[in-house]
């Protein structure tokens, strides 16, 4: 396995146990990301830690953290100290209980994890503890230590394999209500609801999510090609903004719109310029064969 584990212990269920690997299950080191550089020189931009009184730069060994209690008045606390409170549960996830999954608001999901087997030793464990909880259609709740922070983490069934899922504490969820109050009670007309409901279905398909696509991602590369090959760079044009003022006119044009599409590409699907673009995106030995 290529990845690194993030995090490696036991789980836990009653007295069985067996050790796991957890393994981050999304990345965003694909993206694209920039330096700070000095624009006179080309160099780049290092941050140092200094002392925000004298301006001396600070050693790492004399760093501490410290509380903010009031406004220049901090509780130091030494990594000794901080050591006292970790939590016994440092390198053990113990499912404590199972609850359904569409209990669980959708707000308070963080970040998930691949969880998978440490070793040969636990693999029948592993197995035991997955298909009970697959069984039973539920999703098992239990608590894990990263680093210095105890999570609640929510494991599911996936594959050979689980997921979990760390999840928010309710202090870390703001209330709904304290934003949506103060969206007015609309009683909408059947006549607009009808045809906002007509575009919904005419947009309707299945989560696709290898169709979709980074513009913005796939535009910085672009720049990114132009500018290390001394291609001049164009601002693009602005987007045409359009001039509908009236609710149900706009809802009118939208569906004429997304009629208008379906038509043509049920239209282009059928005619030779369909078929032509259908055989221009065959495989290339696909297309020697046929000729």
């Amino acid at each position: 396995m290529a990845a690194r584990a993030y995090w490696k212990g036991y789980l836990k269920l009653s007295l069985v146990s067996c050790p796991i690997a957890l393994f981050p299950a999304t990345s965003e080191r694909e993206k694209i990301s920039f330096h700070q550089l000095n624009r006179e020189t080309g160099n780049r931009i290092r941050y140092r830690k200094v002392d925000a009184q004298s301006g001396d730069e600070v050693p790492n060994e004399n760093i501490i953290k410290g509380y903010e209690v009031a406004k220049g008045e901090y509780i130091e606390l030494d990594p000794e100290e901080l050591e006292a409170v970790a939590i016994e549960s440092k390198r053990t996830l113990e499912i404590e209980r199972f609850v359904p999954k569409t209990d669980i608001d959708e707000l308070y999901l963080r970040d998930p994890y691949f969880v998978v087997p440490d070793g040969d030793v636990g693999q029948q464990a592993f197995a035991v503890i997955r298909d009970a909880i697959r069984k039973e259609g539920m999703v098992a709740l239990g608590k894990v230590v990263f680093t210095t922070r105890e999570h609640i983490i929510a494991l599911e069934p996936r594959d050979n394999g689980m997921v979990g899922t760390t999840l928010r504490y309710p202090y870390e969820v703001r209330q709904a209500k304290d934003y949506f109050d103060v969206v007015e009670d609309e009683k909408v007309p059947k006549d607009m609801l009808d045809l906002a409901v007509h575009i919904v279905e005419t947009k309707s398909g299945r989560f696709e999510p290898e169709k979709f696509e980074d513009e913005y991602e796939n535009a910085l590369k672009e720049l990114l090609r132009k500018k290390h090959k001394g291609e001049r760079i164009e601002r693009p044009k602005e987007p045409s903004r359009t001039n509908v003022v009236n609710l149900m006119d706009a809802l009118r044009q939208s569906v004429k719109a997304e009629n208008l599409g379906s038509t043509t590409r049920r239209k282009l699907s059928g005619s030779a310029e369909g078929r032509a673009a259908k055989k221009a995106t065959r495989p290339a030995s696909k297309q020697r064969r046929a000729g």
